[in-house]
């Protein structure tokens, strides 16, 4: 293990995204050649898409692929899993210590998203209180907050969303977290939300 792994936790995501339309492909291409990935690794295999680095470019990564693909007005949904702290971590350790800001911007895109998440703090004392204060830090970032089976519900801004996770998935990793994971899905655009169903 490296001085520098020894020092900085690498911060991951292993993320799908879906266009519900036929040129899929191209949209996810389109997007992929449009967003800044320099700050991060990056791998795309026939599953998933793994970026790794520091938790702001991981965050800023994931949320810029979902936003740019939802923009485009089809129904787009995201399947991601978040960790830090991962004790199997041995590889690209050179992206992290980016001081810069991360550079994908959108942060003027006004896109509304569902999206449910799942918190998993291990290691870390009383895990409920963990998971239950990052509850709270979403209803603190405007977004709005329901129960749903095995998982919380959100609904709103999709940017405030990003913003909030990030803050939860950071201070859970602070909070005496040795390995977090978060579990994320959500859907832009979904024509279930047009017809008003649960």
């Amino acid at each position: 293990m490296s001085q520098q792994q020894e020092n900085v936790k690498i911060a991951g995501c292993s993320f799908s995204v879906h266009p519900m339309s036929d040129d899929f492909k191209e949209k996810i291409k389109g997007v992929l050649e449009k967003i800044d990935t320099s700050k991060v690794w990056m791998n795309t295999d026939e599953v998933t898409t793994t970026v790794r680095g520091d938790i702001e470019h991981v965050f800023d990564v994931t949320r810029a692929v979902f936003l740019r693909v939802a923009e485009t007005g089809v129904h787009t949904a995201l399947n991601a899993t978040y960790s830090v702290g991962c004790p199997g971590d041995a590889e690209g350790d050179q992206y992290t210590g980016h001081n810069e800001k991360p550079g994908n911007g959108l942060w003027d895109v006004d896109q509304y998203t569902s999206a449910k998440f799942s918190l998993y703090p291990m290691g870390g004392g009383d895990y409920m209180d963990v998971i239950y204060k990052g509850i709270e830090r979403m209803k603190e970032s405007g977004i709005e907050v329901s129960e749903a089976h095995y998982a919380t519900k959100l609904s709103g801004d999709t940017n405030a969303m990003f913003k909030g996770l990030e803050e939860v998935f950071r201070d859970t990793e602070e909070s005496g977290s040795s390995h977090t994971v978060m579990t994320v899905a959500m859907s832009a655009n979904s024509p279930s939300r047009e017809r008003g169903d649960k």
